[in-house]
């Protein structure tokens, strides 16, 4: 099993820049894109199911251009969940779980604080009711993995510059205290489960050649449930598939 997460920047942007014969080439079975930046018809969907992926499950934002998840599967999913039922966040498409026969898959675009303080209390509102939502599902769903872009540098090591003192959104004390119960509490960070102490990125700016000299963070995860932990293989962060200023998070499940 093969399942990327990819916050693409504009999912029809992506598409400009070889996205599909990058994808034909990985093959993966699940494939979740972040900030979509779409709606649903301004895709051709027909491209995706030229490659296999003939099904596809969207949370789209109410501002055109703007935020959106989606969802491409080979396998039809089971059960669909848009949103968390809180109008404050589902109305800019953040989150979107896809039931399949084995596992649930939580395809996530955390808010971005990096705009204003004010989006920062956003973001930091939307850390905890969607804590509140997931407990909930946490118990409904044992074999779960959720992907995605969650805006958030957990450890020191996560970031290339941790002694930075300006302490920007993404690399404040109380989200990474989040995010220290979100990996205690409920799930396990796929990445460290294999690679406890390595450094590897999954986004850089677009400014100062920040990706070719590799000063980044990791702020896009795959996290899993205890039943999860010990099916994982590998998790690849795809530094070479420049469609975003992310990188394709890529996660192989025995």
């Amino acid at each position: 099993m093969k399942i990327i997460s990819y916050n693409v920047n504009g999912l029809r942007a992506a598409l400009k820049k070889d996205l599909l014969g990058w994808l034909k080439n990985e093959d993966p079975d699940v494939i979740c894109f972040q900030e979509t930046k779409s709606q649903p018809d301004q895709i051709d969907h027909e491209l995706f199911s030229a490659l296999g992926y003939t099904n596809h499950y969207w949370h789209s934002a109410q501002k055109k251009g703007y935020s959106g998840v989606a969802t491409y599967s080979k396998s039809e999913a089971i059960k669909t969940v848009v949103g968390i039922s809180n109008d404050k966040y589902d109305n800019e498409g953040r989150v979107l779980l896809t039931k399949f026969k084995n596992f649930a898959l939580l395809n996530c675009y955390f808010p971005s604080g990096s705009s204003s303080e004010e989006r920062h209390a956003f973001k930091m509102d939307f850390l905890a009711d969607f804590e509140k939502w997931f407990k909930k599902i946490r118990k409904k769903y044992t074999e779960l993995i959720v992907v995605g872009d969650y805006n958030v540098v957990h450890r020191e090591l996560d970031i290339h510059n941790p002694t930075r003192k300006d302490k920007p959104s993404g690399y404040r004390p109380e989200e990474r205290a989040w995010m220290n119960q979100w990996f205690s509490k409920y799930m396990h960070d796929a990445f460290r489960v294999l690679y406890p102490e390595k450094q590897e990125f999954s986004w850089w700016s677009y400014r100062a050649g920040s990706r070719d000299r590799n000063k980044g963070w990791r702020i896009d995860y795959v996290s899993v449930t205890n039943g999860l932990k010990d099916k994982v293989i590998e998790l690849q962060h795809q530094k070479y598939a420049k469609h975003s200023d992310h990188c394709a998070v890529v996660l192989t499940l025995k």
